[in-house]
């Protein structure tokens, strides 16, 4: 008797050390959690924050670490230095178009990669995968000659149709369609009389609407912060995009950094807005997909 209370003891003990460790672990991660929130948050304060003072506020001893009131005077100077609503109207026209665009050619190259045997299959995916490994940098010279020669040169067109099809989008949703979408469903298809079109549409989007959800918001940021190419390809000042735009607000002897702030907050919030709205689908769809799993 006495050896048995002394097993249920040792074994009661063994658990709560057992359950303090696993406390302990949880505790650990969540500060680990919160810390990396923190740290990752903190640039975007700091840009409100900045938006809302003055410069003068910025150099001070200790610095501002609150909101001030200055954010409207701030967002009012943004507005008489560069055109902000006809530079952000440019930005919504090229992201949302390159993205749309992006969505479609990569996700129809994707599944004929994937699911459909051709000569040279194999070969031209990987020659594609090559791509990947060219610095975006090289490409900014030959594109630019070609928009000169197809006439595009300064407008919008050159802006969205040379990335409308990228070896990244082709390769992830390759992979995602291989893993999600069974040859049973699309032999079933096929026996029902679906083409490809169809297959594609009915079978396949469905099952790689996370994909697309991911591919979408990376595509909408990239366009939407891309600076270089628009740099490059807009030849008239008057029409360019948002970046460019903000970028004309440092001047050679001086910047006003609260200015130059309150512009990049406003820049940042459709973003937010967009990444809110996809990452919800994105995150609804995966944890269907792992229910069903």
């Amino acid at each position: 008797m006495t050896g048995a209370a002394h097993r249920a003891n040792r074994a009661k003990r063994v658990n709560q050390r057992a359950r303090s460790l696993k406390r302990a672990k949880r505790i650990a991660l969540h500060v680990l959690l919160v810390f990396g929130t923190l740290v990752s948050v903190f640039p975007f304060y700091w840009t409100a924050v900045m938006a809302t003072n003055t410069t003068e506020d910025m150099y001070r001893n200790p610095p501002a670490l609150v909101p001030g009131p200055h954010l409207v005077r701030n967002v009012q100077r943004v507005f008489d230095n560069v055109d902000f609503m006809g530079s952000l109207l440019n930005t919504i026209i090229v992201a949302c178009a390159t993205t749309f665009l992006v969505l479609l050619i990569d996700s129809l190259a994707a599944f004929t990669f994937a699911k459909y045997e051709f000569p040279g299959n194999r070969m031209l995916f990987r020659f594609l995968l090559l791509t990947l490994m060219l610095p975006a940098q090289l490409s900014l010279i030959p594109r630019f000659v070609l928009m000169v020669e197809l006439g595009w040169a300064g407008s919008l067109s050159s802006l969205i149709f040379p990335g409308v099809a990228n070896a990244f989008g082709i390769f992830l949703l390759r992979q995602y369609i291989q893993n999600s979408v069974p040859d049973d469903l699309l032999q079933a298809a096929r026996l029902d009389g679906c083409g490809f079109l169809r297959q594609y549409w009915h079978v396949a989007l469905p099952a790689i609407r996370p994909g697309l959800a991911f591919l979408g918001i990376y595509t909408f940021i990239t366009a939407w912060n891309d600076y270089a190419w628009p740099l490059v390809a807009l030849v008239d000042p008057e029409k360019v995009t948002l970046q460019v735009a903000l970028a004309r607000l440092n001047t050679a002897h001086h910047t006003d950094y609260s200015m130059v702030m309150a512009g990049t907050l406003l820049a940042v919030l459709p973003l937010v807005v967009v990444f809110v709205l996809f990452a919800r689908q994105f995150i609804r769809d995966v944890m269907k997909g792992a229910l069903r799993g």
